[in-house]
């Protein structure tokens, strides 16, 4: 649409002060104010996508419905909004060089020197306009990654700059900085915020609104030399304290009436009144919990958590409409193959298996899975944890001593888990990907189907190898049920054991469809499971 509001979110001082945090919660308050939002990540890494990244460097990769492999502060986007993202809504230096160059080897500049200012600008323009001239979006809320001041942001500021100059009053640029408590002076230091916002001034950009993170509360005459050193309103001077969770964030900016001041500098009228009543109840679900279970996450990047976020988070949502403390404790599946047996997850709940690639902690995970079902605890087995199920269950109950996935051993007997054939014909690291939303047909009768309360479901993948159907007979003989299919290609979505108390195992990842307003059913399900097991238990004790 024509009119489109752009607002642009940036920092400076140091990295991790919550941009995205900030970027979805005051979409979240105006999307509460009748307007329709959506947002965007621009990242400066000359990676093409994340898909490649190592999760100890960059944590976890969240795709998208049309399989855009994407930062993680995308799934901070869609859990607080609830309005899916895409592939427009996360661009990298890599895509904007990869796209110039691509024209220029086509000719399309007709002869002319390929350079920064105008061609990559142009470029970077072009991709923040996509969605704004998609009809869709009352507003664009576009992040950009990094500090103010860094190498690889100078052409992303620039492109602000110029958008500024296009747009006018329909453009707006909030800078997040750091305001620090020195503990020997005692009292909390302006200096960074103005050599940040100088920075920003340097490269053309004024801001128009500054939210300060911080750990202590700022003073009225604080805020005011602030907003007199950077050439703003003194209502324009955000105050973002430490927070218990994130999702405290949007009712805080909004007692700082981030989103008046927005609307007032956009020149914009509220449609009507906010009514967060869903969101406040939320938070008072997860901070006055009835009660508590303990969850293992068995995985092989646990060293960071972000490598996991969207579980995490899914916990969290699940134990909100369970009136339930989910605390998950994590578990290194190497540690548990050094160990040789399930000591390491006395003590759970329940047991999920994360995803991951490559052969690394695989055996581990198997016996994190063995565990779970001999000891009859609630399971929860996640695309790779699926696979590690199916091993498992060939091994020790259909007698297939070296089953395998091809993943991990070419040579196996018993390839229980292998690449479809058209896959193997695909070069490219992702190309041998299934990615995205993929259909899903829940057979009657089943666990998922009670679930899910449906038989076709939608889910997002992100994987490689599959269910190799040659065993299916097999594995359903045996008691290990494939409940979950895709019609047009009959691989297999979704396994559960019959004679457990809960038993599944997914080949997608249904975290990244959690979200504050709609809990993923499987997460709400097993957090279910697992009070039910934590009772059990409590009554044994007591006997």
């Amino acid at each position: 649409m024509a009119d489109t509001k752009y607002i642009f979110v940036t920092g400076g001082v140091t990295s991790s002060l919550g941009k995205g945090i900030i970027s979805v919660s005051l979409a979240k308050l105006l999307q509460a104010r009748g307007y329709s939002i959506t947002i965007q990540k621009l990242d400066p890494y000359i990676n093409v996508d994340p898909g490649t990244l190592d999760p100890y460097e960059h944590g976890e990769c969240y795709v998208t419905e049309d399989g855009a492999v994407t930062d993680l502060d995308l799934g901070h986007y869609e859990r607080f909004s609830n309005v899916p993202t895409s592939q427009a809504n996360n661009v990298t230096t890599g895509k904007i060089y990869q796209a110039v160059i691509n024209k220029e080897r086509k000719g399309e500049f007709f002869g002319s020197t390929v350079q920064v200012i105008p061609h990559i600008t142009d470029e970077i323009k072009y991709r923040i306009k996509l969605l704004g001239n998609s009809g869709k979006y009352d507003i664009v809320i576009t992040e950009i990654g990094g500090t103010v001041g860094d190498i690889e942001s100078l052409p992303y500021i620039e492109a602000v700059r110029q958008m500024r100059r296009e747009l006018g009053s329909n453009c707006l640029v909030i800078h997040l900085t750091l305001v620090p408590y020195l503990a020997a002076a005692e009292e909390l230091k302006t200096k960074p915020t103005q050599h940040s916002v100088k920075t920003m001034l340097e490269q053309g950009v004024q801001p128009d609104i500054i939210v300060c993170r911080t750990e202590r509360p700022l003073t009225n005459s604080l805020k005011a030399k602030i907003a007199l050193f950077c050439n703003v309103d003194d209502s324009s001077v955000i105050e973002s304290l430490d927070a218990n969770t994130i999702y405290d964030v949007p009712l805080m900016m909004q007692k700082e009436r981030l989103d008046l001041e927005v609307l007032r500098k956009l020149k914009m009228t509220s449609k009507h009144e906010p009514n967060l009543e869903g969101w406040e109840e939320f938070l008072h679900r997860i901070k006055n919990p009835t009660s508590e279970v303990t969850i293992g996450l068995i995985g092989k990047y646990v060293e960071l958590k972000d490598a996991y976020k969207s579980i995490f988070e899914s916990f969290i949502h699940a134990g909100a409409i369970n009136n339930c403390k989910v605390r998950v404790k994590t578990v290194h599946s190497e540690h548990i193959e050094e160990n040789g047996n399930g000591n390491l997850m006395e003590g759970f709940d329940g047991i999920l298996v994360a995803p991951g690639f490559g052969p690394r902690g695989v055996e581990g995970k198997i016996i994190a899975v063995n565990y779970a079902r001999l000891q009859r605890i609630p399971f929860f087995g996640i695309c790779l944890g699926m696979q590690c199920a199916v091993i498992e269950f060939a091994r020790n109950v259909l007698g297939l001593k070296k089953a395998n996935s091809l993943e991990f051993n070419q040579k196996t007997p018993w390839p229980v888990i292998d690449m479809m054939e058209d896959q193997k014909k695909i070069a490219g690291l992702d190309g041998t990907m299934r990615l995205g939303k993929f259909d899903c047909f829940l057979k009657p009768n089943s666990k998922a189907f009670q679930i899910y309360g449906t038989q076709n479901i939608s889910e997002r993948h992100r994987h490689r190898y599959e269910f190799n159907n040659k065993f299916s007979e097999q594995f359903e003989t045996a008691g290990m049920k494939q409940s979950g299919i895709n019609l047009q290609t009959e691989l297999v979505e979704i396994i559960e054991l019959e004679n457990h108390p809960w038993f599944i195992g997914v080949q997608f990842h249904p975290e990244y469809k959690s979200t504050v307003a709609n809990p993923h059913p499987l997460f709400v399900s097993f957090v279910k499971s697992a009070m039910e097991y934590s009772s059990s238990k409590s009554l044994t004790n007591k006997k």
